[in-house]
């Protein structure tokens, strides 16, 4: 069985580095272009988490297009997501926990830490902190929508979605080793 793609690689889409610079569905603060979302519209963050279950099981995946590099990105998020979201006492902490770590320091491409150098351009001149600034904002409605999905209307998190806590997507973790989340 083939890894999911992302359904935006067809499109044509801005890019910063080679990451593409899709609009986002989010009340997050950031760069992402606005645009009028319908109610039934995914945008890559609904798709990362829609496909995130499958997907984490892939060692390697082939990249199709710009969107799925920043699929790959915002999967591995998700996985130190839920992570943190594993040790969350509450709902409520959780929400604090997911705003910590997306605004945390991280690295980019071409930075010593980051894991996928190997496939990621390194954004140059004004692209740092506009890519920065993006991969922030989709960090922040990621985070938003995995408490929602992992706790739903309880105060403990989803078993079901703590048990992927310990996979690894591509045997790979945006936390660099050492680093406890």
């Amino acid at each position: 069985m083939p890894a999911y793609h992302s359904k935006f690689n067809d499109e044509e889409s801005p890019m910063i580095g080679n990451i593409a610079f899709l609009p986002l569905r989010t009340t997050v603060k950031g760069p992402a272009p606005r645009t009028a979302f319908a109610d039934s519209e995914e945008d890559i963050i609904d798709e990362t988490l829609n496909y995130f279950k499958a997907n984490v099981f892939f060692k390697n995946y082939e990249i199709k297009g710009t969107s799925d590099r920043l699929m790959i990105y915002l999967t591995l998020y998700a996985t130190d997501c839920i992570v943190k979201l594993q040790k969350s006492p509450s709902k409520n902490q959780a929400i604090k926990d997911m705003y910590s770590l997306a605004i945390s320091r991280f690295s980019l491409p071409g930075e010593a830490g980051f894991p996928l150098n190997s496939v990621y351009a390194r954004p140059q001149g004004g692209e740092v902190e506009k890519m920065r600034s993006y991969l922030t904002q989709c960090r922040q409605e990621l985070g938003q929508r995995m408490v929602e999905k992992v706790f739903g209307d309880s105060d403990k998190p989803s078993k079901w979605w703590t048990c992927f806590s310990r996979r690894k997507f591509m045997d790979k973790t945006l936390t660099p080793l050492g680093q406890h989340i």
